[in-house]
């Protein structure tokens, strides 16, 4: 049985200053699916992505989640329906520890469940290790792990990750990598992605949408990017 749209976007124009980025982007993204967002750098990626969370308003088109508009919701509101954002950078509380970062996420779902830090320290090990560290101190790859799991406190049924790999070293994108897709797999949460990283979203990604000019200008499966010459010519890279 073919699963239900759980986020789709429509003619969706955003941008800052009144400057158009998002140029009338159209993707729909099933439950349970793992999309990367590609393309060249500056044509929209990461304004499409606090589009979608609702740090940025959108000037003309339509979010839908789980079929309901919510393109006049803030991003607290958003994150309540089960919408949950990794930002480019972060974004961790550097002063307070990595528990205390969590148990903010955990503000977000509205309830204490006993076992949800637990789960998060199952996928993370590491910030188990480091629960009563100050998240400041901790490596790139560290807080990147972190940020997720302050995400994942909050149960949401849908995950944003705006570049995942940045400043990350090789060996960590590959755990976080393989992380995400066993978390898919077992509780079935969505996840669409920004990302450059060739090996991440091969590692990740069951189909992708390639940016180009503010707008999708393709929909394309994974195994279009085995093709070296497709790679150069949807990433530059």
């Amino acid at each position: 049985m073919r699963k239900e749209v759980i986020l789709e976007t429509m003619g969706l124009w955003s941008g800052y200053g009144g400057k158009p980025v998002l140029q009338g982007v159209d993707l729909s993204v099933r439950e349970g699916e793992i999309v990367a967002v590609i393309g060249r750098n500056g044509v929209g990626k990461s304004t499409l992505m606090k589009s979608l969370i609702g740090l940025l308003g959108s000037d003309q088109g339509s979010v839908l989640f789980k079929g309901a508009a919510i393109d006049t919701l803030s991003a607290h509101r958003r994150a309540r329906l089960g919408i949950g954002y990794v930002p480019q950078g972060r974004d961790v509380f550097p002063r307070l520890s990595v528990q205390e970062n969590l148990l903010v996420g955990e503000s977000i779902a509205g309830d204490m469940a006993a076992d949800r830090l637990e789960k998060v320290f199952g996928y993370f090990p590491i910030l188990k290790e480091r629960r009563s560290q100050r998240a400041g101190t901790m490596s790139g790859g560290q807080q990147q792990q972190l940020a997720i799991g302050r995400v994942l406190m909050g149960g949401p049924s849908l995950i944003l990750l705006d570049e995942p790999s940045e400043g990350i070293q090789p060996n960590i994108v590959q755990d976080i990598a393989r992380i995400m897709v066993e978390l898919n797999r077992q509780t079935g949460v969505t996840i669409v992605f920004v990302e450059q990283n060739i090996d991440m979203i091969r590692a990740m990604a069951q189909r992708c949408y390639v940016m180009d000019k503010g707008r999708v200008s393709a929909e394309i499966p994974i195994d279009v990017l085995q093709d070296r010459d497709a790679v150069r010519r949807f990433l530059a890279v």
